[in-house]
């Protein structure tokens, strides 16, 4: 295929040349009803590139296939044999690839390091989980992806399992072994989900860790607006072999998708995989040598830690690391990540990718260069300059793994679906979650639906949250009350 095309953006400036007048959705028509306020911040393009797309940009019945065009040449830009565009982000990618595997009281295994959004489709579908363990490092208080042997024990218990999913890279940049993860779940006719949200610019160079497809992956899911250029809520879906058929995968992204795409969305996307085809070998030789740069000044302050491949990966820890994620360990400061991000926000106009009870990162693409590397340094030495007043004494109680890790004893759709009753959280031990304890970012819940409640978890979460954690899904956000199952 010309991977020179972009159908979606040609089809877009064939619209305006037209000059083609609606009477559709949507309604400020070309900007025109917008009031002046938002285009003068928005920009009149925005609007005026915001169409249907359909009876729009393509023709009533998409005769022209723009966006099917646009999807064929995603797919062979990164070597997967179908492609799907999603403009609600990955966290409806993901729910369709969980819902074309597995249904209603159907087994999945799944790596308990999963980010909400699994655990939303699993209240959505009814889907059982089997939660698979991931590494845990004691000495960084970190959950790298869980290993293939780990996989290969939940199927040896759960042989009904219809499938497994996997997230890597995690928020923190650090992969698991897919080929080995592929191989066990291919040796049963079982396919593989892999949630690659932070993962959409993999393909696009040889010193990135390797990218699901390559791997054996069934399913890859990526967050083209995390790694990538695409507009926020950007997500490309990718499909291979013949255990998911493409027919079943497109049904359910049709259920659970919108009827009213943005071609904001789809434009974009178009523009950045061909971008990625011509330039990114280039983009990302710049990114790579770049982020070694940042990582060896920011290893010059005093008390910061930048992680790299020499704590993140080796036996127990994960199989590779993507090094655009900055991660630094703050812990030698006694400063929680959290005041630091706030701190750095308010001080420099910094806004970090992830505060934790020790750790700061910096998510370098290759949009970045010389100046913003330079801002994020010299935020980064004057915060060094400020620990006194950034301590606050009020420590973050992190369980260890054992018991950090709660029970499961109910479905989670069952647990979240059923009676509920909002309980104080010192009376909470014992009892059932009925909701999402999640703190974010990064996103992957502390405890959820159907699992039983301990002290120790919540402690960790009353003390985040005083210590400066956001748990943005809870019903109470301060965690003084929770909602757990009403019993009797």
């Amino acid at each position: 295929m010309n991977q020179s095309k972009a159908p979606v953006l040609d089809a877009l400036a064939a619209y305006h040349a037209e000059g083609q007048t609606p009477f559709t959705p949507p309604g400020h028509k070309q900007g025109r009803g917008a009031d002046a306020r938002v285009r003068a911040v928005l920009g009149d393009a925005v609007f005026r590139s915001d169409v249907l797309a359909t009876s729009g940009l393509d023709d009533r019945t998409s005769s022209h296939g723009v966006v099917e065009e646009a999807q064929a040449l995603m797919a062979e830009a990164v070597g997967a044999e179908h492609a799907f565009f999603s403009t609600c982000g990955s966290s409806l990618s993901v729910k369709s690839a969980m819902l074309s595997v597995a249904g209603p009281h159907e087994k999945l295994l799944v790596g308990r390091d999963a980010h909400k959004s699994v655990v939303s489709g699993l209240i959505l579908s009814g889907i059982e989980p089997v939660w698979v363990d991931p590494q845990w490092d004691a000495e960084r208080h970190l959950a790298h992806p869980p290993t293939a042997e780990a996989f290969e024990a939940a199927f040896a218990e759960h042989p009904d399992a219809r499938g497994a999913l996997v997230t890597t890279p995690t928020p923190y940049g650090t992969c698991s072994d897919l080929a080995a993860i592929a191989e066990v779940c291919h040796r049963r006719g079982r396919p593989l989900i892999v949630d690659e949200a932070w993962g959409a610019h993999l393909p696009f160079h040889p010193d990135l860790p390797t990218w699901a497809m390559d791997a054996g992956a069934d399913i890859c899911v990526t967050s083209v607006h995390k790694m990538g250029s695409g507009l926020e809520q950007s997500s490309v879906f990718h499909l291979q072999g013949d255990l998911i058929k493409p027919e079943v995968l497109r049904s359910r992204e049709d259920l659970l998708g919108t009827t009213s795409p943005s071609v904001l969305v789809y434009a974009a996307l178009d523009g950045w995989r061909r971008q990625m085809v011509e330039q990114g070998k280039t983009l990302y030789d710049d990114a790579l040598a770049l982020a070694h740069q940042v990582r060896g000044e920011i290893s010059r302050i005093d008390g910061m830690r930048v992680h790299g491949r020499e704590d993140f990966c080796g036996p127990g820890k994960a199989a590779d690391t993507d090094p655009l994620q900055i991660i630094i360990d703050i812990s030698a400061w006694g400063v929680t990540g959290y005041r630091a991000a706030d701190w750095l926000r308010e001080k420099h106009r910094i806004n970090l990718h992830i505060g934790d009870h020790r750790r700061i990162s910096a998510q370098l693409t290759h949009a970045d260069d010389q100046s913003t590397a330079e801002a994020l340094l010299t935020a980064l030495t004057d915060l060094a300059d400020h620990v006194p007043q950034l301590r606050t004494g009020q420590p973050v109680h992190v369980p260890s793994p054992s018991r950090l890790r709660l029970e499961q004893v109910a479905l989670p759709r069952d647990a979240f679906f059923g009676p509920t009753e909002q309980v104080p959280w010192e009376k909470a031990d014992g009892r059932i979650a009925a909701e999402m304890l999640t703190p974010y970012p990064p996103g992957i819940p502390a405890a959820l639906p159907g699992e039983r409640l301990t002290t120790d978890v919540l402690r960790y979460l009353r003390s985040g949250v005083e210590a400066g954690m956001v748990v943005p899904d809870a019903v109470d956000t301060d965690v003084t009350s929770v909602r757990v199952l009403r019993e009797g």
